[in-house]
């Protein structure tokens, strides 16, 4: 046998010998890849739910036995489409008020019985964002407005706030980096965007960007639907000046889960995720994880839905725990509760360091009181 073939034969039994011993060993990675695996959809990179699922994922993944893999989405009432059909997704972040649009419409049927929910999460407010000649939203009649992706949450909170406003807008639906090119280009007027603060996309801007938040009207059918909320220089310090504050209002996420009672591998799988996100919640409101964990509360129920059965079961178990707010929620909820008691009284914003003072005498009068 010559040289060149001798060399084909034995690169021949070399791959076979190889293809052989991986295969049992390639099963053997995808049953360990795959081990309690939950799949977690989000809103798209320009938001902070990304973010939010990236800090689930290092909570929860172990290494071995638990994994968390956030998937993007592409609009709010796809993602529900996604959770009824789409092979894999568990669970989404959604904005609950399009959970509400869903129902009333009836896109979906019997979904307040099909899906059900962990726990509510984080507000994200509303930013409008226009060009520098127009003051007020009034301004923003038969205009051309961006309201992101047909189908996403900012389309349909848009949507609706522009109806209680009763104000016509021309609506487009480009993504969030397209319309702020436009709006910096002059095509369009302005941008809505649901992103909790502070959001990524407007971090960049500047006072002399020629561009500037709109102020939100807040009115008692508004406040029915929606949580008043304040933009500052605190969120966005190179585009809001220091002694100004922004109205606007804000919108509650969820985390709700697909239908997996034929499922029970995948059902198990999320009751795993849901003991250990639970029960290592306080660990996600140190620092180095989204600040928007402070203002959660797991225990806080969402009217009209059903709260997923192994959430509820710990919760239960753990109520105390449960319902026992962390010094940073007590904060971060006593902060909100100024600013939207002297918002609906017509008073100006306090400061930062207004409110810590009012804060740690809050904190002296509840230590005085009797047990």
């Amino acid at each position: 046998m010559d040289g060149f073939r001798l060399c084909t034969v034995v690169v021949a039994i070399t791959i076979a010998a190889s293809t052989l011993w991986a295969s049992p060993v390639t099963a053997q990675q995808a049953s360990g890849v795959n081990r309690g695996v939950v799949e977690i959809e989000t809103s798209s990179a320009a938001g902070i739910s990304v973010r939010m699922a990236e800090d689930l994922a290092n909570l929860v993944d172990d290494g071995a036995t638990r994994r968390v893999v956030p998937v993007v989405g592409k609009g709010s009432l796809q993602t529900l489409t996604d959770l009824r059909y789409l092979r894999g997704i568990d669970m989404a972040i959604l904005q609950i008020d399009v959970l509400g649009y869903a129902k009333e419409q009836r896109l979906y049927p019997s979904i307040e019985s099909s899906l059900t929910y962990i726990t509510k999460l984080h507000n994200e407010e509303l930013h409008l964002l226009a060009r520098r000649e127009i003051k007020d939203i009034s301004e923003l009649a038969n205009q051309k407005v961006n309201v992101d992706l047909r189908g996403s949450g900012t389309a349909i909170t848009a949507s609706r706030l522009f109806d209680l406003l009763k104000l016509t807008v021309s609506m487009v639906n480009d993504s969030q980096d397209v319309a702020l090119d436009k709006l910096r280009r002059g095509e369009i007027a302005a941008l809505a965007f649901v992103a909790g603060k502070p959001a990524p996309l407007f971090l960049p801007l500047k006072g002399d960007d020629g561009l500037h938040f709109l102020a939100v009207p807040i009115n008692e059918a508004i406040t029915n639907i929606y949580i008043p909320a304040r933009l500052s220089a605190a969120d966005y310090p190179d585009a809001i000046p220091q002694d100004k504050s922004i109205d606007t209002i804000a919108v509650g996420n969820v985390l709700v889960v697909a239908d997996l009672r034929q499922v029970p591998e995948r059902y198990r799988n999320v009751a795993n995720f849901v003991d250990v996100f639970f029960t290592g919640f306080q660990s996600l409101l140190t620092p180095g994880h989204h600040p928007k964990w402070n203002e959660i509360n797991i225990a806080a129920e969402l009217p009209g839905w059903r709260r997923y059965a192994p959430a509820d079961q710990w919760l239960q178990r753990n109520m105390q725990i449960a319902k026992a707010p962390n010094p940073e929620m007590l904060r971060t909820m006593f902060s909100r509760f100024v600013d939207e008691r002297r918002q609906a009284i017509g008073g100006g914003a306090m400061s930062p360091q207004d409110k810590d003072a009012l804060f740690q005498q809050f904190q002296s009068w509840q230590r005085s009181q009797p047990q």
